[in-house]
């Protein structure tokens, strides 16, 4: 972790000694050719994954059309074989059961026959349907009519006496099974699809006799026309794929970098997946599968996709965009780079002024011109100058009367100690002459002068504040014959807490001035009292009087006060002296009280004024939470 920590710190260091032409020029790089190249790659894969979609949508279609026909095939050659073996007057010639006449048979072949030939041979796809009759009566007539010996010994002979059902479909090797064939089967392809049935009767025993086997072949090539006929598209092949595992295509026209021995796996593949189409791998290179079952023929309709072609086009885009990027990014740089050398020529100019201002020389002249930010600059920096030149100045002269002050303060010390001492004086003279009221009242004053006069800091503890407000209270009491009361109401806690000096003490002299009236003063007088509390993180100190109070509209300008600007405030007129003292005042006390506070802790803090006319007024404190103690501070 340290050794990262060092490198970082390395690496922080040696950017920040680059020129700031190298930073612009290393900035555009981060942050416009990084980002293109991963947006670019992001927006790339997105268009890799949609064409591939495309690609699977387009040849889906081509594979549901290509089953379509090949299941029209199917149609084909199972309808020959029904022609066939519905004929009647057919069944009746091969079931004979003693050798024919020959004009039965003259007449069965120009007749009968000639049409079924034409019929089960009006599909040029077929190549051949044989009947392969168990009959030795009958004759043979080409090319329908066989008898069975010849195909006994065929494997397929042997599946379809074995099968299950009635019908069975194979891909074969083709075989000169006739040497007399249809000339359609001597073909240059090798294999053939046919579709076997057998033909069974109920004889006079009620028992089902074999008649013989139906056999109709059609040229595979002809069959899966799409995996053998050259097609114009290079990307993609048909390949079939039979029951017994052979795969069957056109081997002159391969797809370019497949192996077809990986065609069978990859098919397996596709079965576990699940799914409507597969994407694998082979040497390098990425080809998609799409497969089709087809249920009679019991084979795989395999269509493979090379996608090299399209990676390749793809490829090309994205990095022709990205070259393109690079290079307007290069000739962004060039640019900026002469753009900058003529901006950093002007704070060279100002960073060899500030080096020269730095030795002393104050008289520097900057010759930088403009209205630019760098003419801007220049323009302050001569002004700067300006202001600390006549600051010298200024403080040459506040030098010379320092010590002018320093003797001030000497004499003001000695006038406060004089003062001092002559209110002790008073107080000892009243003392001896048995005024002991007169007496308390000097040594209330003269606690008050002291705390006025030691002004050590902005901020004093809750005791001193409170203590300062006692001492008013005990003088201001001998003025109203002893009818103001001072309730004081604070938890042992709190009266460490941190508050600004003389920040009650104007309260206090506010509800005196303010909140006296005759009657109040005739009855039980006036009860100032102070309660500090906490709530919700916040320290609160309410100052609450039975006075006079304040009417509705009065109380909604003075709390509207509090809160206006310095500007709003003396935009308003004067008001007019007032008959009563009741009325008289301004507000402007609270407002000091309520502005320092703000300064000093925030605009949440503040004061909140309560009153109702002829009951009470409170004025609410809120503080932060925080202790205060002669070391420090501590906020809860």
């Amino acid at each position: 972790m340290a050794r990262v920590r060092s490198t970082a710190e390395q690496l922080k260091r040696w950017l920040a000694d680059l020129s700031i032409q190298i930073k612009l020029i290393g900035a555009y790089i981060v942050i416009i050719l990084v980002p293109v190249i991963v947006i670019s790659n992001y927006l790339f894969t997105g268009f890799y994954q949609n064409t591939i979609k495309d690609i699977i949508k387009e040849n889906r279609y081509q594979t549901d059309n290509e089953k379509q026909e090949i299941m029209s095939r199917i149609g084909v050659m199972e309808q020959s074989i029904g022609l066939l073996v519905s004929d009647r007057q057919l069944r009746e010639y091969v079931t004979v059961e003693s050798e024919p006449r020959l004009n039965d048979i003259k007449r069965f072949q120009e007749y009968s026959f000639t049409y079924l030939q034409t019929v089960l041979f009006n599909n040029s796809d077929i190549a051949n349907i044989h009947f392969f009759v168990n009959n030795p009566w009958i004759s043979e007539l080409w090319p329908i009519i066989y008898h069975e010996e010849r195909i006994k010994d065929k494997p397929f002979y042997t599946k379809m006496l074995n099968q299950t059902g009635n019908v069975l479909w194979e891909i074969q090797s083709e075989d000169a099974i006739l040497q007399d064939s249809n000339a359609a089967v001597n073909q240059s392809l090798s294999s053939i699809v046919s579709l076997m049935a057998g033909v069974n009767q109920m004889n006079s025993q009620n028992l089902f006799q074999h008649l013989g086997i139906v056999k109709v072949d059609m040229p595979i090539g002809n069959f899966f026309k799409k995996a053998y006929n050259n097609s114009s598209d290079r990307d993609s092949r048909f390949y079939i794929l039979d029951q017994q595992g052979n795969l069957h295509a056109n081997s002159t026209d391969p797809l370019a970098g497949l192996d077809e021995a990986d065609i069978q796996p990859a098919v397996a593949k596709y079965k576990e997946a699940g799914k409507s189409s597969l994407l694998l791998s082979h040497k390098g290179e990425d080809f998609l599968y799409l497969v089709e079952h087809i249920d009679k023929i019991n084979a795989e309709l395999i269509n493979v996709i090379s996608l090299h072609t399209t990676y390749s086009k793809i490829d090309q885009t994205r990095n022709t965009v990205i070259v393109v990027i690079i290079i307007l990014l290069i000739l962004l740089a060039i640019t900026t780079f002469f753009m900058q050398s003529i901006i950093l020529n002007k704070l060279n100019i100002l960073r060899d002024s500030m080096k020269q201002v730095r030795g002393g020389d104050f008289g520097v002249d900057i010759d930088v011109k403009g209205g630019d930010e760098i003419g801007e600059l220049a323009h302050h920096f001569r002004q700067m100058l300006n202001t600390i030149n006549g600051m010298i100045a200024d403080a040459v002269k506040r030098s010379a009367a320092t010590k002018e002050a320093e003797l001030q303060a000497l004499h003001n010390q000695i006038d406060a100690h004089f003062l001092y001492n002559t209110l002790e004086n008073l107080k000892m003279l009243a003392e001896v002459e048995g005024q002991y009221t007169v007496s308390d009242a000097v040594t209330s004053l003269g606690s008050m002068m002291r705390y006025n006069l030691r002004w050590t800091g902005d901020r004093v503890q809750l005791r001193d504040e409170m203590g300062h407000i006692q001492h008013y209270i005990a003088i201001m009491s001998i003025r109203y014959d002893e009818k103001l009361k001072l309730e004081i109401e604070v938890e042992d806690e709190f009266w460490d807490h941190e508050i600004l000096k003389m920040s009650l003490q104007p309260i206090v002299e506010n509800a005196l001035k303010h909140g006296v009236y005759s009657a109040l003063m005739k009855s039980d007088g006036l009860i100032v009292a102070i309660h500090a509390f906490e709530d919700g993180g916040f320290f609160y100190i309410e100052v609450t009087d039975n006075g006079i109070g304040i009417a509705e509209d009065k109380l909604q300008e003075l709390n509207r006060k509090q809160i206006m600007s310095e500007e709003e405030f003396n935009a308003l007129p004067r008001e007019k002296a007032e008959t009563t003292e009741l009325n008289k005042g301004s507000g402007i006390g609270l407002r000091n009280v309520n502005q320092r506070i703000q300064m000093v802790y925030g605009n949440e803090h503040g004061l909140r004024i309560e009153s109702k006319r002829g009951s009470y007024t409170q004025v609410t404190v809120k503080l932060p939470l925080i202790i205060s103690s002669r070391g420090g501070t501590q906020i809860i």
